[in-house]
């Protein structure tokens, strides 16, 4: 199996380079990648799996009140700001590729009460990485992810954020 590189090469840039050219892999979180470029980027971080590898460890050993704000920062699932246009591209083009531009009326009121109840729940947003999945499947994913107790809900949500900073950045380098 060939290593696939992100271009520009991370390892390659300077600070401001880096953060403007991954710091929008964490939604609205360009504090990652800044720790990411403090902690020293060599050949190892120019690959996806390499760089998500250190920027999920930035999140993971993160504050519990950081790490939660980044939860925050997304958006909600087929919500108000995916119908409105108002999501960033990366989760526009996410969103749209698990069909959730596509859901019927029921379906969308499915997902507001879902939000709803989630966010009442654990007082941030329902995060999973959509990619390759659908609308059914996410749906039953809010259902079974409502049963977590807290703790283990921030931990999945960190988990599902790590899988779609993943996903960016192979994203990337398919461009």
């Amino acid at each position: 199996m060939t290593t696939r590189y992100l271009s520009p090469r991370p390892s390659s840039l300077d600070r401001d380079s880096f953060v403007a050219h991954y710091g929008d892999i964490y939604e609205h979180s360009p504090w990652v990648a800044e720790l990411a470029w403090e902690r020293g980027l060599g050949p190892g971080q120019d690959s996806p799996a390499g760089l998500v590898e250190l920027m999920s460890g930035i999140l993971e050993g993160a504050p519990a009140e950081r790490q939660l704000a980044v939860i925050r920062a997304h958006p909600d699932l087929a919500g108000k700001a995916a119908k409105s246009g108002e999501l960033t591209t990366d989760s526009t083009r996410e969103q749209a590729g698990a069909g959730l531009d596509q859901c019927t009326e029921e379906e969308y009121e499915r997902f507001h009460r879902y939000n709803e109840a989630y966010k009442a729940r654990f007082g941030f947003p329902f995060v999973m990485a959509v990619k390759g999945s659908d609308r059914h499947r996410i749906l039953e994913a809010f259902e079974t992810r409502l049963d977590h107790a807290p703790d283990e809900e921030r931990r999945t949500a960190i988990e599902q954020i790590n899988r779609i900073a993943l996903f960016r950045l192979e994203d990337r380098v398919s461009r």
